[in-house]
């Protein structure tokens, strides 16, 4: 197994390039980073990341050991992404989104065996400077407002807002709001 693992590190190595990171990021040995993906200034990805195709990685993010992030997904400014954070694709994070990984932080004992994992499902949008809390789900095309903080899962199609975040509408997966019944728009039928 470990063979396996080895020789698919080293194909890694000898594949060309074929993404973008600027100059003052910094990327960790075997963080693995799919073709088209950018990754701009001061951005720093940990050693255990897998990060999809097409991505875009905005200024400031940090990505931890253990995160995976689907294809296509948008993170914006400033934003961390600690270990246990699952992003699946098409996924929009807006800038400073804050995503919590542990329930019951303390400086000086060590919680690595409690990190929670989060899952922000596909196509779902996160609003700036939002709190998701430590083991919620955030389903498929839903939508988290602006400054709203997270503190249980989010149904599928529904957008949240608030502190906490509550169940305002429905929505397409195309963002279209509906009121408080799921329908499908014309565009996406």
């Amino acid at each position: 197994m470990f063979e396996n693992i080895k020789n698919a590190i080293r194909i890694l190595k000898e594949k060309p390039i074929d993404y973008f990171v600027h100059e003052s990021s910094y990327i960790d040995e075997y963080a693995v980073i799919g073709t088209g993906t950018k990754i701009w200034h001061f951005t720093h990805v940990m050693s255990g990341a897998k990060i999809g195709y097409n991505c875009t990685i905005g200024q400031g993010v940090f990505i931890g050991d253990n995160v995976v992030i689907g294809d296509n997904v948008k993170i914006q400014n400033n934003v961390s992404l600690c270990e246990g954070i699952i992003v699946q694709d098409d996924v929009f994070i807006g800038a400073n989104a804050t995503f919590i990984n542990v329930g019951n932080p303390r400086a000086n004992i060590p919680r690595k065996n409690e990190i929670k994992t989060t899952l922000l499902k596909k196509g779902c949008s996160i609003g700036a400077n939002s709190t998701i809390i430590a083991g919620t789900t955030i389903g498929d095309y839903s939508m988290v407002t602006a400054g709203s903080v997270v503190t249980k899962n989010v149904d599928t199609q529904t957008v949240v807002d608030g502190n906490p975040a509550i169940f305002k509408w429905m929505v397409c997966k195309c963002g279209k709001s509906f009121g408080t019944h799921y329908v499908i728009c014309n565009n996406c039928k």
